[in-house]
């Protein structure tokens, strides 16, 4: 999708005749069926301004220029791209991010800066870090710039139009030295600089054949983009496949080879619980089918384990890597097989605060990923729903495609490879939170799987860091039983988990953009060595697993003998979702602590707040 496409000449013309931000408005209502915000327009009228003033002074007059156009499998558009060809004859593509921008600030960020935006000040991609994301995103995923002999050959820029040049500006800090020489930054006093480098790559013009090119190509990623992330997975240890892993890796790629040559389309369902592997399942199918050529691309609702992977991935392939709400506005059948992994985490809608009006589809959440795919494959747990929002079960997923007239498959993991093997002690936790009952009622302590009742929670942190100075892996969790502050203005977290003399901040919040060193942005609490340092909570603890897992149980769930079962309490929640989730609440609670406690593959260590629940489990394990 793109508002504008035409010659450089129209574009000129239309900018000179102040129609330019008037046509990009009626093109946008035309696609969205409402008006952008007259902020947009704006924007539009004063940026595309002052960029048609360069191509008029460039003479570049017999080129294609394209406005507003939407990379493909994501809401995010392009200010403006110009085509032509070089002195060589060779099809060339500039990128142009435009900026309003008049001054910035540092930031924390490794590639961000703070200016101000909207009548606040934001931290936001370094321009040439974010032209430069462009640039690859597309030199990755579409066909015109890595099929055939000639490639359209890409480059990318960013003009500042009302930024003047200062040498120790920060927008050129030595920290910016790669992107800024790779996709360089245009100031309002530099407009021969930015004239000079697009006249070296297009001066030949006949734009609009290679315009045509592109806009003729079609969205997929390259052989060179799937191998990398193939070999990435293959070479590591903590996903290689063991025993009936393996049968059912085997059984899904079948399945969705023939299901891709299918006009039908197919949904396969793959359960299992804590520990049964399959988010190994999931990354090795995906491996496996990207090696062979199939675009496949992973997806889930959680955006710690989604960055986590992106991080072990790598920059060039965290293309095939998004999240459930990444598909509203991807072409039908854009993705050969989409792997939807804890797909119980899928939602009813895909709206949020921060999505904008235009990417709203008015669907299901579960309708955006199959009118994505040719394949879905869901990997599902339905006792680790969390949040009221998420929707997703077995039984929603199989209505849901079955009604579509999909072909369903299900399948179910059993094998336990979490908690030292030990299917035990997920049964024995189920039964004991009354979540299903099981043949495990009682806790027997000839088990190899480590679990401990702590007295304290001083006690509790002092065995993980313990095994942690051992070389395994570990981490504190609790249920979300505390306020989770905001960083003070220098960074540091507040001890919002307090109990007795214990006193420990939460992991950072999602939101929190500035941060003291040493200290993990939440997505990569579960993975940065100095978690440690803070207590998880389940929004940045689902989906990992570690050696050892120390769990705070806190008062918002306990034991009542007098009733012989568990009560609820609203009042010692801090979660808002959750608390305002009326008769789910009690549930939804025993989900989490199941997920806090299954986390650990060696050991599990727990403190509970309230004694008579304490007392309880006792009762479940042997003396």
């Amino acid at each position: 999708m793109r508002l504008y496409s035409g010659t450089s000449q129209q574009f000129i013309e239309d900018s000179f005749q102040n129609q330019i931000a008037e046509k990009l408005r009626l093109a946008f209502f035309e696609h969205f069926r409402y008006y952008p915000s007259p902020g947009e327009v704006g924007s539009w009228r004063n940026s595309l301004r002052a960029v048609s003033q360069v191509f008029q002074y460039a003479n570049l007059l017999d080129h294609g220029v394209m406005l507003e156009y939407q990379l493909p499998l994501s809401s995010k558009r392009l200010d403006c791209i110009i085509c032509g060809r070089s002195a060589a004859l060779t099809d060339n593509a500039v990128i142009i991010e435009l900026k309003q921008w008049e001054k910035c600030e540092d930031a924390d960020g490794e590639n961000e800066v703070a200016t101000w935006v909207g009548h606040a000040k934001r931290e936001l991609l370094h321009p040439s870090v974010q032209v430069e994301g462009y640039k690859d995103y597309l030199e990755s995923t579409h066909t015109a710039f890595y099929e055939g002999e000639h490639p359209v050959l890409l480059d990318a820029c960013a003009y500042l139009h009302n930024y003047n040049h200062y040498p120790h500006d920060v927008i050129f800090s030595p920290k910016f030295e790669g992107p800024l020489g790779r996709c360089p930054v245009f100031t309002a006093d530099e407009v021969p600089k930015l004239r000079d480098r697009l006249v070296e790559r297009l001066v030949k013009g006949d734009g609009v054949e290679v315009l045509r090119r592109i806009e003729q190509s079609k969205y997929r990623p390259s052989k060179k983009l799937m191998d990398h992330v193939a070999q990435v997975i293959r070479g590591k240890k903590e996903y290689v496949l063991l025993d009936d892993q393996r049968i059912v890796f085997d059984k899904i790629l079948s399945l969705a080879k023939s299901g891709f040559h299918d006009k039908q389309k197919t949904a396969l369902i793959v359960k299992g619980g804590p520990g049964t592997g399959k988010s190994v399942i999931a990354i090795n199918v995906m491996a496996e089918l990207l090696s062979k050529g199939y675009n496949a691309q992973y997806a889930t609702g959680s955006r710690a384990f989604t960055e986590v992977l992106k991080k072990r991935i790598g920059r060039k392939g965290q293309i095939q890597f998004n999240y459930f709400s990444s598909y509203g506005q991807a072409e039908r059948d854009a993705v050969d097989v989409l792997i939807a992994d804890e797909a119980h985490r899928i939602r009813s809608t895909s709206v949020n605060r921060f999505q904008r009006k235009e990417d709203r589809t008015g669907l299901p959440q579960v309708e955006e990923l199959m009118n994505a795919a040719k394949v879905g494959v869901f990997f599902i747990d339905d006792l680790q729903v969390v949040r009221p929002k998420e929707v997703g079960s077995v039984q929603y997923l199989k209505q849901f495609a079955e009604g579509k007239g999909y072909k369903v498959f299900e399948y179910q993991l059993e094998v336990q490879f979490r908690c030292f093997g030990s299917d035990a002690f997920v049964n024995w936790v189920d039964n004991t939170l009354g979540i299903r009952r099981t043949a495990n009622v009682i806790w027997e302590k000839k088990e190899e799987f480590d679990f401990k009742i702590m007295s304290s929670p001083e006690e509790l942190e002092e065995a993980i860091r313990a095994q942690v100075s051992r070389g395994f892996t570990g981490r504190v969790t609790a249920g979300y039983c505390w306020h989770w502050s905001m960083p003070d203005q220098n960074g540091n977290l507040k001890d919002d988990v307090v109990i007795g003399f214990y006193k420990r901040p939460w992991d950072a919040r999602p939101e929190a953009k500035k941060l003291a060193p040493g200290i993990p942005k939440a997505t990569l609490w579960a993975d940065d060595p100095n978690g440690i340092n803070q207590v998880g909570c389940i929004y940045n603890a689902q989906g990992f697993e570690f050696d050892y897992v120390g769990v705070i149980f806190g008062p918002d769930l306990r034991y009542n003998f007098d009733s012989q079962g568990w009560e609820g309490h609203r009042e010692d929640s801090h979660d808002p979702t959750v608390k305002s989730s009326k008769d789910r609440f009690v549930d939804l609670v025993k989900n989490t602590y199941r997920v806090l406690l299954s986390r650990g593959m060696k050991g599990c260590y727990a403190y509970f707040m309230d004694k008579e629940t304490e007392r309880f489990i006792r009762s479940r394990t042997e003396n």
